[in-house]
């Protein structure tokens, strides 16, 4: 067994352990059972445990919007500013600094996953036509097929400081599909490479969702269901040496502070995990958030999207500088 999965090992029990004192919390979860369906009323309030470090006892998760229709694909601007993925209404909306609303980008292809390059174009993880490619300031598609078949339905993506993308393009669920499959797909992570490249990363992935890296670009994290699997970045992009990284309950967007900590969007809330894969604590949320991202003038603010709503949480530790989530 790998370092990395005695790591994901040892990280069981504290889960089961924060997972029932969210429940106790009152941080139940009531989701619609069909995409698009609209959520249930959350309940009013929850309120965290302190995480050393990370979160103060006490912090409650501050709600800036509800009602929208659909909400992933959040990721913070070079001014502090937030961008988020209204994907039913397939546009880009933008937070400012004094919390106004409003609509950045039209015609977004119900984008869902986002981030910005060293050249400072927005680039998105599109699913209706499914590609990645720029959205502004001109539109540009950088990937649409793999070997010959069309992507299935690119979910999340990450930018390294060189300019390469890595993304998830999974399998959806039948009810959630636009289009068949191509025969004999499975799902897959990708890298486009600064030179523009699509190159496959591996078939270990079954069901790939959120992608990060760590603080040092060492280190590709991939969320597999109920796992973080954990991968060595090589030098020209390529992931090597799969292991299990740390347990979670349905994890979803990733996001990652200064000091190399994971946060994770799970069916419980946010979970946080160690540089070295253990459990630290839970963040409570109101509603199952989908995407997380670091955000504001200092990074020290943790904005959380999902189920139509919008949150804002403080924290004591700052987002990785340069870094869109």
């Amino acid at each position: 067994m790998s370092s990395g999965s005695r790591a994901g090992s040892r990280a069981r029990g504290p889960l089961a352990t924060l997972l029932a004192a969210a429940t106790l919390a009152t941080t139940v979860f009531r989701m619609a059972s069909v995409a698009g369906q609209p959520a249930p009323d959350p309940p009013q309030e929850v309120t965290a445990v302190g995480i050393p470090g990370v979160i103060a006892a006490g912090t409650r998760p501050q709600l800036l919007r509800s009602g929208l229709d659909g909400t992933e694909g959040v990721i913070g601007m070079p001014d502090g500013s937030v961008l988020f993925c209204e994907f039913n209404l397939n546009r880009i909306v933008r937070i400012d600094l004094a919390d106004h609303f409003a609509t950045y980008l039209e015609d977004a292809n119900r984008a869902i996953g986002l981030g910005f390059d060293r050249k400072g174009r927005l680039i998105a993880a599109q699913s209706r036509d499914p590609r990645v490619g720029v959205l502004a300031p001109t539109r540009l598609t950088l990937a649409d097929s793999f070997a010959g078949q069309p992507l299935v339905r690119p979910n999340d993506l990450v930018i390294d400081r060189k300019g390469g993308i890595y993304f998830s393009d999974p399998l959806p669920p039948r009810q959630l599909q636009f289009r068949e499959p191509p025969a004999g797909r499975i799902p897959l992570l990708f890298y486009i490479t600064p030179s523009g490249k699509l190159m496959k990363l591996t078939e270990e992935v079954s069901k790939p969702n959120g992608v990060q890296l760590s603080p040092d670009e060492k280190t590709l994290y991939a969320v597999d269901g109920d796992r973080i699997e954990a991968f060595d970045v090589q030098p020209e992009g390529a992931a090597a040496n799969r292991r299990e990284f740390a347990q979670v309950a349905g994890g979803d967007g990733l996001a990652v502070d200064s000091e190399g900590r994971l946060y994770v969007a799970t069916a419980q809330g946010i979970q946080v995990v160690s540089p070295r894969g253990a459990v630290l604590g839970l963040i409570p949320t109101p509603v199952r958030i989908q995407s997380i991202a670091f955000a504001g003038v200092d990074r020290r603010s943790l904005y959380a999207v999902g189920q139509g709503s919008v949150y804002r949480i403080a924290l004591r530790v700052a987002g990785v500088k340069g870094r869109a989530k």
